[in-house]
């Protein structure tokens, strides 16, 4: 992984809980199930043992991924950003000026994207449109569906 992953201070605390679990509890678990597969005999036909051992070497993947985040994630502090511009952790109401519609997201890293919960990702065509953008300020963003329009209507932190 390459690059420096920005997170809120939020974000970071959740990963280093999930790599905490995972690394003491989930470990145990597993292992656990490993020893009580292994207790069946024969482990070429044992198909817990194999559930077990893949389900090992999925949560070791996911603990590397975690790793590798926080290894090279950086804490944003938005008090550094200046007041009225839209940047990463930036709260934006925008209005797509062709239908109306109004959004209200949070720009954030992709790490933290979540379209669930209003996070818009700044590597997304319209995250990248409104970064460093001003209340009034309209924006063309190329989405697949082709360019849309949107006007900034409130920014804050």
């Amino acid at each position: 992984m390459s690059g420096t992953i920005y997170l809120s201070k939020e974000k970071r605390e959740e990963l280093e809980k999930e790599l905490n679990e995972l690394t003491t509890k989930g470990r145990a678990n597993i292992a656990d199930q490993i020893a009580e597969a292994r207790s069946h005999g024969d482990l070429s036909e044992n198909a817990d043992y194999d559930a077990a051992k893949n389900a090992q070497a999925l949560m070791e993947l996911k603990i590397n991924k975690i790793s590798n985040t926080l290894a090279n994630s950086q804490v944003i502090n938005t008090d550094e950003f200046p007041e009225g511009k839209a940047f990463i952790l930036s709260f934006v109401k925008i209005r797509n000026t062709a239908s109306g519609e109004e959004f209200d997201y949070q720009l954030v890293s992709d790490a933290e994207a979540d379209y669930l919960e209003d996070k818009l990702s700044v590597e997304s065509p319209v995250g990248k449109a409104l970064l460093g953008c001003e209340v009034g300020e309209k924006v063309i963003a190329k989405i697949p569906n082709g360019d849309q329009e949107f006007e900034v209507i409130e920014v804050s932190k």
